[in-house]
């Protein structure tokens, strides 16, 4: 297939890129997926290992192929297991561990130039792309002395190496929550550090008593209006946003639960405008479809910097709108 003109050629294989191969799938149009890291990298690096979705299982179907679980909300492991069960079904080529470099050309005739693992580097010809890449490609950063220290983690795993360490979670929404909680619970010693007076707005309601009852009993101090000024190998350094007044405190570890941004640095390559305060490409809202012809975003990417307004329950309809666009096209062109 390597030297076949597809039809498709989807860059990401998230849940969003599946859905994208399994409804290209479904069209019988020829389709591949490219991903620098695993099947499902954001979810498999991002997602620790005892979360449960904030979404029913039925809303992370793609393909309509069903998603049974025994109870509750799906968990990680059974996520994980569903995507290579839909991967498998759908019999989509993925190429995992495969970074797309570059992509020239036009509709019609676009190549994308990869490197695998191995350090091969390959072409491919497709009449179109999808870009799927999500919002995971760098944190946003505190910007603060000391953040480059091998303490300071943007990403959370386990809480089990960190018991009776001095640890400090930053931000207010769902991960910085769920991270003080487990760290907690494992016997670590937890401050919570947010800029604002009040958690965010998408915590998920049903932690909500968990953390407000842990603040309230001092279990876990918080500190509201605050934010890190400095961070040094023993403490950190922090600072009221009203009154200015600092304190530094003893700390082992920073967990900045802050969010990540895309950096759709391909979808420039090929000219497509990013607005440079949303993050957001241009696209046509209907299709996905970007100025350049031919080239389409799926997924988060598409709401940019804010990533609490595209999940995998709504980004999941993507692949069957791009699908369609590109049969609309078809037939258009073959009317020409």
């Amino acid at each position: 297939m390597r030297d076949e003109l597809l039809d498709l050629a989807v860059i990401g294989a998230g849940p969003c890129g599946l859905a994208v191969g399994a409804a290209a799938r479904d069209a019988g149009m020829r389709c591949v997926l490219f991903d620098r890291g695993p099947l499902t990298a954001t979810i498999v690096r991002e997602y620790p290992p005892y979360v449960s979705f904030f979404s029913t299982a039925d809303k992370l179907e793609i393909g309509g192929l069903p998603f049974p679980i025994e109870r509750g909300k799906p968990t990680r492991e059974e996520a994980l297991v569903y995507y290579r069960r839909a991967a498998e079904f759908f019999d989509l080529d993925v190429r995992q561990f495969e970074e797309v470099l570059a992509v020239e050309g036009a509709e019609g005739d676009f190549r994308l130039l990869s490197r695998c693992a191995a350090g091969e580097e390959r072409s491919i010809r497709t009449r179109a792309v999808v870009v799927a890449t999500g919002s995971f490609d760098a944190p946003n950063p505190l910007g603060v002395s000391g953040e480059d220290l091998p303490k300071v983690k943007h990403r959370y795993d386990e809480p089990h190496p960190y018991w009776r360490q001095d640890v400090v979670t930053v931000g207010g929404g769902n991960s910085a929550v769920e991270s003080a909680l487990e760290l907690w619970r494992a016997g670590a010693r937890v401050t919570f550090v947010h800029f604002a007076r009040e958690l965010d707005r998408g915590v998920k309601p049903w932690v909500l008593p968990d953390i407000r009852n842990r603040f309230e009993k001092g279990q876990i101090p918080v500190r509201w209006g605050t934010r890190i000024e400095r961070i040094t190998p023993a403490t950190v350094v922090l600072r009221d946003v009203e009154t200015g007044t600092a304190d530094e405190i003893a700390n082992d570890w920073v967990f900045a639960m802050t969010g990540w941004h895309a950096e759709p640095r391909l979808l420039r390559d090929l000219g497509v405008p990013v607005d440079a305060d949303s993050g957001v490409p241009e696209h046509d809202p209907d299709t996905l479809e970007t100025p350049v012809a031919g080239v389409y975003i799926a997924g988060v990417l598409t709401a940019g910097n804010d990533a609490n307004r595209i999940f995998i329950e709504n980004g999941r309809h993507h692949g069957r709108r791009i699908v369609e666009a590109r049969q609309e096209t078809g037939i258009r062109l073959a009317g020409s």
